[in-house]
């Protein structure tokens, strides 16, 4: 559960940004946007960390995993916004597509126990989710 509302923090966190520069409100500076992207994987590697008693080694990954796919998210939901996408669906599309790379690199480094720990805690809710939303489309 908790990973859901983490998950659904960070989706209203980086609409916020898209809606606040859709509406000519001030952006945060760049230094902003990329300190508050790396408290939230920072406290993702940590709460991942406590829930699955990861390994030092495996921390890293998720630390790397984190940072690689969360920036190529805002780098094209960036590019998206400078293109003056204004579709919600779209935007949505590209988070469901970057939360599926991060839960397969996940499955490839987490053991057995803590794949099925994660996928109890929330990992299962939010592909069903993004399993829906595919549905929806089609």
């Amino acid at each position: 559960m908790k990973i859901y509302r983490l998950l659904s923090l960070f989706a209203a966190i980086t609409l916020s940004l898209f809606v606040a520069g859709a509406q000519n409100q001030p952006p945060q500076t760049p230094e902003e946007k990329e300190k508050q992207l790396l408290e939230f994987i920072d406290k993702e590697v940590q709460r991942l960390s406590n829930l699955l008693d990861l390994e030092y080694w495996q921390e890293f990954y998720v630390d790397s995993t984190l940072t690689h796919d969360y920036h190529a998210m805002a780098e094209e939901m960036e590019q998206m916004q400078k293109s003056k996408v204004e579709n919600r669906d779209l935007y949505i599309n590209v988070q469901d597509k970057w939360m599926q790379a991060i839960d397969n690199s996940y499955k490839r480094f987490f053991t057995d126990e803590q794949w099925k720990k994660y996928w109890k805690t929330g990992g299962k809710r939010a592909q069903d989710a993004r399993d829906k939303r595919n549905k929806k489309k089609k």
